[in-house]
């Protein structure tokens, strides 16, 4: 079986091939385009791909019908249905403690389900925070059951700074350097935007950490992982894939089903 994983984000769709289905597998290809881009995929990464072509597809879709139809028009080229993940009450080990379990974003539930499966593998029984970097970010707890407590969302970087930008008289955001004690706007708005971040992570680790008795397993993911974990103050795992990992595990459950 070759398995084809997509990711559709807020601004980039990212992909994978899979021929070994176990989370953690490294992909046979993978790329990534920003959203204005995907009609090109069939007709370019996508037909390039080594044969044989894939025989499943999965996907978590946060972009909205319009930006899933399109690629679904691309993912003709196969002649397959794609699978695209929607939150459950339960799926993989984890359970959904969502207000409306159905209302929780795609995103955030695959990266739960990824999350899981690499505490699992490392043989890791206690509490874990998942922590997703991108146009926004979200802080989610799950304790040593997997059952998924709730969370947070704030507004990741770019987000922070193009408000400030709007709405300041006379501000401009060019990039800066984090630093403790800023002299200068730009390190003052890139220090700020980052320790936003951090200091509501922290908070989080601290909350399950008093809510399980156990300090948590923190994995950290998405695209601007890499500009916050240096300035992170607890313990922490960066992995990029953590959605593929994800969507490995929820098509195995579903075949186990």
């Amino acid at each position: 079986m070759r398995l084809m994983a997509v990711d559709v984000g807020n601004t980039r769709l990212k992909w994978a091939l899979f021929d070994r289905l176990a989370p953690g597998s490294s992909p046979l290809a993978q790329g990534a385009v920003f959203l204005e881009h995907i009609d090109g995929l069939a007709e370019g990464d996508w037909r390039a791909l080594p044969e044989p072509a894939p025989t499943a597809l999965i996907g978590s879709n946060v972009a909205g019908d319009a930006v899933r139809r399109r690629v679904e028009e691309q993912m003709e080229l196969w002649d397959l249905s794609p699978r695209w993940i929607v939150p459950s009450s339960s799926a993989a080990g984890i359970t959904n403690g969502y207000d409306h379990p159905t209302r929780l974003g795609a995103d955030r539930w695959v990266a739960l389900v990824g999350a899981a499966s690499h505490a699992r593998q490392r043989g890791w029984e206690g509490p874990v925070l998942v922590v997703m970097v991108g146009t926004a970010v979200t802080i989610d707890a799950l304790d040593a059951r997997g059952h998924f407590l709730g969370g947070l969302i704030l507004p990741g970087h770019g987000i922070m700074l193009r408000a400030l930008e709007s709405g300041t008289a006379g501000l401009r955001v060019p990039t800066g350097e984090v630093r403790n004690f800023p002299t200068n706007t730009s390190d003052a708005l890139t220090s700020g935007g980052t320790y936003a971040i951090t200091g509501a992570i922290e908070r989080q680790h601290r909350a399950l950490h008093q809510h399980t008795g156990q300090a948590p397993l923190t994995i950290m993911t998405g695209g601007a992982g890499w500009k916050v974990a240096p300035a992170l103050g607890v313990p922490h795992e960066l992995i990029d894939g953590l959605i593929f990992d994800g969507l490995l595990a929820l098509h195995a459950a579903n075949g186990a089903a």
